[in-house]
């Protein structure tokens, strides 16, 4: 069976250097065990007489042109699911058993759209705590990269 692919779906894209190298330091580390893909999707300008609905309206359109009918959806959101490492491991180890592709989605600052929300296979909370979405990206990366260390008993994970 092929490795299972992972994409990486942001809206906007990372304007602190010291983030950016890490997006980079986690994804060169992750292809190490399965072959990735970091996307950007362009971010709605936020003005006056928009209303959030119609910028994330928006935003979900330009995200679903990336996606492909058979991936599995994982959004962030601070709604979802809370795992541990482990537990986090362990749903990312079943998925990439069942799925030929595996789609995180990480939104602007506005969040994701109700409609996007509901039609992903899962969503995942980070953590209780509200992290900017560039500094979501870069715990996302960790935590993936972490998960396959897990999975294969390695020793970074402690």
């Amino acid at each position: 069976m092929p490795l299972t692919k992972i994409k990486f779906i942001v809206v906007g894209n990372t304007r602190s250097p010291f983030l950016k190298e890490g997006e980079f330091f986690y994804l060169k580390r992750i292809q190490r065990y399965t072959p990735t893909e970091w996307v950007e999707v362009k971010p709605q300008k936020i003005t006056r007489g928009r209303s959030p609905e119609e910028i994330l309206k928006m935003e979900a359109r330009s995200i679903a042109a990336k996606c492909l009918p058979d991936d599995h959806v994982i959004i962030l959101d601070t709604k979802g699911d809370e795992y541990d490492s482990e537990g986090f491991a362990g749903l990312l180890a079943r998925l990439l058993q069942t799925h030929k592709r595996i789609c995180f989605i990480i939104g602007g600052p506005l969040g994701l759209s109700r409609d996007l929300i509901q039609s992903a296979g899962h969503a995942v909370s980070l953590s209780r705590l509200t992290l900017t979405h560039e500094m979501s990206r870069l715990v996302l990366l960790e935590q993936v990269y972490r998960a396959h260390t897990i999975m294969k008993g390695e020793k970074y994970h402690k």
